[in-house]
């Protein structure tokens, strides 16, 4: 075997560089590539954490929200019931006072005729009682003796004492 002409050689060596050049080339883009990977995975991780601690926070404050809304739930329950309850004392309260409402509302019904009444006993009241007459003397017409205001009760001692005509409300 003889050894190869120099240019061959060097052809060789030349080659080999390239390869060597290339392969250093190559182990440079992957460590780059590596470190850009890696990089990337820590972001990633990263923002993955962030997300995490974001949904928990979240989920927090859903559950938060939720106790406050049951609470309010609960007062607002709590309220309808003593309203309600307060309706139907009223409710009571109404059927109890709607008799003496008819009642009022009658007396009302009444009252002007009651006024008109009245006028007339007060002025019965100031015309007083009729002037006595002597008992002997009889009334045009009649033979009884003459009748002065009387309250129509007998056996009250005097059967012709006064009546006094007066006007309490």
């Amino acid at each position: 075997m003889s050894a190869p002409p120099p240019l061959q050689i060097r052809e060789a060596n030349a080659h080999l560089a390239a390869v060597h050049r290339r392969a250093a080339e190559l182990e440079a883009r992957l460590d780059a590539a590596e470190r850009t990977v890696r990089a990337q995975a820590e972001r990633l991780a990263r923002h993955d954490q962030q997300l995490r601690a974001a949904l928990d926070e979240l989920g927090h404050a859903k559950d938060r929200e939720i106790a406050a809304l049951r609470e309010q739930l609960l007062t607002s329950e709590a309220t309808v019931h003593s309203l309600q309850a307060a309706v139907r004392q009223r409710d009571e309260l109404i059927g109890q006072l709607h008799p003496r409402a008819r009642l009022l509302q009658d007396i009302c019904r009444r009252r002007p005729p009651l006024a008109a009444l009245l006028a007339a006993l007060a002025e019965a009241e100031r015309l007083g009682p009729l002037p006595a007459s002597d008992p002997g003397h009889l009334l045009p017409g009649g033979s009884s003796p003459p009748v002065a205001n009387s309250t129509g009760e007998e056996g009250d001692g005097d059967p012709l004492q006064p009546a006094v005509f007066g006007t309490t409300v």
